[in-house]
């Protein structure tokens, strides 16, 4: 049964990423509590619920912002809330394969998909012979990250053996990153599938130039045809981006991977990120999602900016359905 009288919860760290989800709660007279994950604390001891559901919008990329500390926080604090009773959208199961790159390999690896080879390390020195066999350019990327936080581009053993030596290798917050082939971009574009509730919701081609790592659908300013997007989240970054859009339906065999990559990691709202490579001989479209390599796992999903004028209709609107539905 659905206890009304409850409000559900959001629990949000990036100022600005979730106003078009607050808006259309707004706009519906929900009722809710916004959670600033930046300060918060809780009783162990309290099982009483205080929401009728609770939504975790914690971003593995708040170590930028100095949040760092709200990152492992919410570990406890999901399962916490877990233990007592209450519903959380995108829980402590989605919240661990979101915080560890590593994790999302394995993952990807007992479901039989392809991804770019890599190997985890846990100390800087060992990144140039954890590459030995790998094909160059890599990219030493930290485990957590995030916004293409962390990562960091070699174009030759080298370059990656000096800065190695010299441990001069950020490895990130944990202390943990992989050491990763990097993989050019056939056509100049990676493919981002969003899902809800662990099935396929609408997929956009972003096309890149290979030298920025960070991808975020709302930073996202212009469709392929160069008509501007109206950017209703992170609006300081997303003019600086140059990214382009454009929507796209994948095979039936992509949506099938991505809910399986979903629904084993638990996550109920998020992004599976993949990508072709530009240098294996693909023939056409088909082929080259056939052969893409899945690379990022994301329970942290913001919307492409526009998507009304991208995909057709707004999954913010869609969102808030299930949250709806979701509710204890």
């Amino acid at each position: 049964m659905i206890n009304d009288s409850l409000p559900i919860g959001v629990y949000y760290e990036h100022p600005d990423w979730f106003r078009p989800l607050f808006a259309e709660l707004d706009r519906r007279s929900i009722e809710y509590t916004r959670i600033d994950a930046r300060r918060h604390s809780y009783d162990p001891s309290e099982t009483a619920p205080r929401y009728s559901l609770f939504f975790n919008r914690m971003s593995p990329s708040a170590y930028l912002r100095g949040n760092a500390h709200g990152i492992f926080y919410t570990q406890g604090l999901l399962a916490h809330l877990e233990a007592a009773g209450t519903r959380v959208v995108n829980g402590s199961r989605a919240f661990a394969t979101e915080i560890s790159k590593a994790k999302q390999l394995t993952l990807l690896r007992s479901l039989k998909l392809s991804y770019p080879r890599a190997r985890v390390i846990n100390h800087a020195g060992e990144a140039a012979r954890a590459a030995e066999g790998l094909r160059f350019p890599v990219v030493v990327k930290a485990n957590i990250g995030g916004s293409g936080a962390g990562i960091t581009r070699f174009d030759s053993m080298e370059a990656l053996e000096q800065a190695s030596q010299n441990e001069s290798i950020d490895l990130g917050i944990d202390g943990v990153a992989l050491v990763q082939e990097f993989i050019p971009a056939h056509g100049g574009y990676i493919t981002r599938v969003e899902t809800l509730g662990g099935r396929y919701l609408y997929a956009i081609k972003v096309y890149t130039t290979g030298e920025d790592f960070n991808l975020c659908p709302a930073d996202i300013c212009q469709t392929t045809d160069g008509r501007e997007l109206v950017r209703n989240a992170c609006p300081v970054d997303a003019p600086k981006s140059g990214l382009r859009v454009e929507s796209v339906e994948p095979p039936r065999e992509v949506i099938e991977a991505v809910e399986a990559i979903v629904q084993a990691a638990g996550i109920d709202v998020g992004g599976i990120e993949l990508i072709t490579d530009a240098r294996d001989e693909i023939a056409d479209e088909k082929e080259a999602y056939r052969r893409a390599l899945y690379y990022d796992i994301n329970a942290l999903s913001n919307f492409v900016a526009d998507a009304t004028n991208v995909v057709g209709f707004d999954p913010h609107a869609r969102l808030v359905d299930y949250l709806l539905k979701e509710r204890r």
